[in-house]
């Protein structure tokens, strides 16, 4: 049982290497790494995980989704661009090579992809996510 919290602990410092690097770098997604790094940390450790809940990095980008199942437009708009490119970029390379039933599931999955966010997701404004922050203080 412990290798597995040691496992989980790993990946969980793994993807918020990745989440960070992901506000700096556009091509990386910033949330999804984070929610993975929230997920591992709480299997792995309350430490990390209340460590992780109080760090500027998550208030800013995961507080309001986790809180209210909403995302600033902004983050959204980020989440969907870095999406469509990546899957953008493995359905061209498949496509030149004549590779279709790859292609038409990263279709699919991106299609999934952009109506969850859209329908799914609520967009809150600037002002309820900060509201949202001074709730916590």
């Amino acid at each position: 049982m412990k290798i597995k919290r040691i496992i989980f602990a790993v990946l969980g410092v793994i993807f918020l290497g990745l989440g960070t690097v992901g506000v700096f770098l556009p091509i990386l997604p910033t949330t999804p790494f984070y929610l993975l790094t929230l997920f591992f940390f709480a299997n792995s450790s309350e430490r990390l995980h209340q460590w992780f809940l109080g760090t500027k990095l998550y208030k800013k980008h995961l507080d309001s989704f986790v809180k209210k199942k909403g995302m600033l437009l902004s983050t959204k708009i980020s989440i969907i661009t870095t999406v469509t490119l990546l899957m953008g970029f493995g359905f061209f390379m498949m496509a030149r090579k004549a590779i279709w039933i790859p292609c038409i599931i990263i279709a699919v999955v991106w299609l999934l992809h952009i109506l969850y966010f859209v329908f799914r997701v609520k967009t809150i404004t600037k002002e309820e996510a900060e509201k949202i922050l001074e709730e916590e203080e």
